[in-house]
Parts: C-alpha cells; structure tokens; sequence
C-alpha cells in the first residue's frame, strides 16, 4: 500500500523547512514566496500543521529565543521529514511528467490533435 499524498500546505511546509530552520512567521512568508503569493498560509493553519508535522516526528524544535518580549520557535526538518518531502517531491516529479508526455502527444500529428 502507498503512502497518501500529501496535502498542498503539508508540502509547502516542509518545503520551506528543508532550506534551514525557521519560525513560524517566516514560514508563512517563505510559503508565499514559493508560490508567488498563491498560498498564504494563515497562523492557526500553519500552527496546527506544525504540530502535526511534530507529533507524526517530520519536524522538531530547532531552538527557542525572545523577541520583544515574545517566545519565537525555530523548526527543522527531521530525517523522516526529509524523506517524505523526497518521496513527495518524486511523486508529483512524476505525476508531472507523465502530464507533459501527454500533452505533448496531443500536440504532435500522430496524437491526433490539429494545428
């Protein structure tokens, strides 16, 4: 049996996290960087996406610190994390490409499709 996809918000996450360990707010601006301002993640979204991400042992608490007054928390990908964001990364890598066969053989002559 497979492993179920992984959700959209899911993989931005971790995406963002494979770079380096970041807090939450640089998260949610790293997300919209990634994809050109189409997902912006709201901070009860990514709070529960991390914990998630946490308790399932894909990411973990890099370090504490305060600022101005308030408790920031890093994260960073576990070895586990870093291997569902492979796997994920390969399945869409693949998803894609048999996409862009198909759409190439519609546009070539022998697929039928007219110019």
């Amino acid at each position: 049996m497979t492993e179920t996809p992984m959700r959209e918000p899911t993989f931005l996450v971790l995406t963002a996290l494979a770079e380096e360990p970041r807090h939450g707010y640089a998260v949610i601006e790293d997300v919209a960087a990634i994809t050109g301002g189409r997902v912006r993640l709201r901070a009860g979204t990514l709070y529960a996406a991390l914990d998630r991400l946490r308790a399932a042992g894909l990411i973990e608490v890099d370090r504490e610190e305060v600022v101005q007054s308030r408790l920031r928390r890093y994260y960073r990908l576990t070895a586990a994390g870093e291997r569902s964001l492979a796997t994920e990364t390969a399945r869409l890598r693949s998803q894609a490409t048999v996409a862009e066969r198909r759409l190439q053989l519609r546009r070539t002559p022998l697929g039928g499709a007219t110019a």
